[in-house]
Order: structure tokens, then sequence, then C-alpha cells
């Protein structure tokens, strides 16, 4: 999952970037409002925090331009204590929650896994399930009929993207988006290394799932029959 923090007070931006990659989260994280738009308007990201009062743009607007626009990313709003009157206005013009600050990390990694529920894109207990594998996000490892193998960050967020698209086909630009991020400079053959390595780890414990080409379009995942 890739969370974009929108906050310009820069040591709370970088403590919430720490505990959300401590937890398995992708993070990209701006300081102004306008910056925050922008990235989020890349539709690349599955949930964002938006602290409301900030430079170039308020939180407010780049919400409401966000869902003028059809965006649908989740949204949790970051507020001041007493910013009651924004808060609602937040929730009014289609914030998913809200969150007063200062608050404990534990309740916002509730709130984050909340709305990614509410959004069908999150399965409890950090497992998720396809065929015979069951991937464990929090401790990375991919499991197949009681034989693990541990895998690296961006094998688990990889075959994280590929389990969660339901076998739609991904694209090689899909996956860089989502896992380097739109202004990455990283190329189809970093996607290509991921894939394979998956691919071997897969064969090596026995798996009837496997990662299928379709040629010129991208990668989907197929239970062998």
């Amino acid at each position: 999952m890739r969370i974009l923090i929108v906050e310009d007070e820069q040591h709370l931006a970088e403590a919430l970037t720490q505990i959300l990659k401590k937890h398995n989260y992708s993070v990209d994280a701006v300081h102004d409002g306008r910056s925050g738009l922008d990235f989020a308007q890349s539709g690349i990201y599955d949930l964002l925090l938006l602290d409301i009062m900030m430079p170039e743009m308020d939180g407010i607007t780049v919400l409401k331009t966000l869902r003028k626009e059809g965006i649908s990313t989740p949204v949790i709003m970051l507020t001041a204590k007493g910013e009651i009157t924004d808060m609602v206005t937040g929730l009014d013009y289609g914030a998913d929650d809200y969150i007063a600050k200062p608050f404990a990390s534990e309740e916002l990694l509730a709130r984050i896994r909340a709305a990614l529920r509410r959004k069908g894109e999150v399965i409890p207990d950090d497992a998720l399930k396809f065929g015979d594998i069951e991937l464990n996000t929090a401790n990375p490892k991919l499991t197949v009929k009681g034989k693990e193998m541990k895998l690296n960050l961006k094998e688990t967020e990889l075959l994280e993207l590929l389990i969660l698209r339901k076998q739609a086909v991904t694209s090689k630009e899909q996956i860089i988006e989502k896992l380097w991020g739109f202004d990455s400079e990283a190329e189809h053959n970093n996607v290509e290394v991921y894939i394979s390595f998956l691919r071997k780890k897969l064969t090596f414990l026995n798996s009837g799932v496997r990662i299928s080409t379709i040629r010129g379009v991208g990668y989907v995942l197929e239970v062998s029959s």
C-alpha cells in the first residue's frame, strides 16, 4: 500500500514516514498543499494523510479539488486540536476520517487500516491469499502448503499489488508508479528483475500460482489447473 503524507510540519512528516515504513507501507511526503495536490492527482496512492493548515493551498481546497476531479482515494485529515469547523467541512467535502494532533501512532495505524478496509483493499491480519499462496506483509514471507520463504520489500510490494489487482492485468508502468513512485527513474528492466525473483520463489515452493506475461500489456496472477 502506498500512502502520501501532505504535512507542512517536516518533523512530524518525517516521524510519520518512519512509522508507516516500519509497518511496510510505501510512503511519500510533501510539505505544501500545491505539491500534495500534484502528487495525489497521479492516482498512484492508496490513501492520503492530509493536513488542513498548509502553505500554497490548504487541505480543504486540496480535498475539494480531488473530489471534484473524481479522485476517490481515501483521505484522513490531520487536524489541530480545536479545528472542529474545519474537521466538519472536511467530512462534508468527502474526507473519510480525521484525527486530531497530537495522536498516538497506534490510533493512526488503526484509522488507516479501517479506511482501507472500507475501500476493500486490505485483508485483516496482514495476510493476503491467492490460490495456494499466503503473503504475510507485516513480517514479509511467502507461504505455500506450510513451506515458507522470506521476501524482500520490493518482492513483497510487487506480489501484494498483483494479488490486490484481483487477476486484472497490471502493466509495467503501473508497477513502477506504485512501487517506486511516478517521478522515479526506475525502468522496465527493474520490474522484470523482481518478476523473475518472484517466479523463482514460487517455483521453489512448488506453488500452483504463476505470474503470466500478457505480451505488450503486463502481468497477471493465475492458478494452474
